[in-house]
């Protein structure tokens, strides 16, 4: 094997472990927002008889969440409710704008 073989199969591994360890670190930095993703724009978990992404069926669902970057979710700027108090992301999930049943 020639050194210039060695040479790119040494940059293409570090290269491969590097993209791996900017993978995790990005995957650190965002949280589960619970209660702000419009109707079928959510990541997953959007309650029971769902499946998953995409699966919400109501605008801010409580227990659906999306993925968003990490200290951010309670500042979302989200419409008000419709009796005219503030809508907020949760890190956990809400019992508000669930679809009814």
């Amino acid at each position: 094997m020639s050194n210039t073989v060695k040479a790119l199969a040494a940059a293409g591994a570090v290269a491969a472990a590097l993209s791996a360890t900017t993978g995790a670190v990005q995957a650190q930095e965002n949280e589960k927002c619970f209660g702000v993703s419009l109707a079928g724009e959510n990541d997953c978990a959007a309650g029971p008889g769902t499946t998953c992404a995409g699966s919400s069926t109501v605008d801010y669902q409580g227990n659906a969440w999306t993925l968003v970057e990490a200290g951010t979710c309670a500042d979302i700027e989200l419409p008000a409710m419709a009796d005219g108090s503030a809508r907020m992301g949760s890190t956990d999930a809400l019992d508000r704008d669930l679809p009814a049943s």
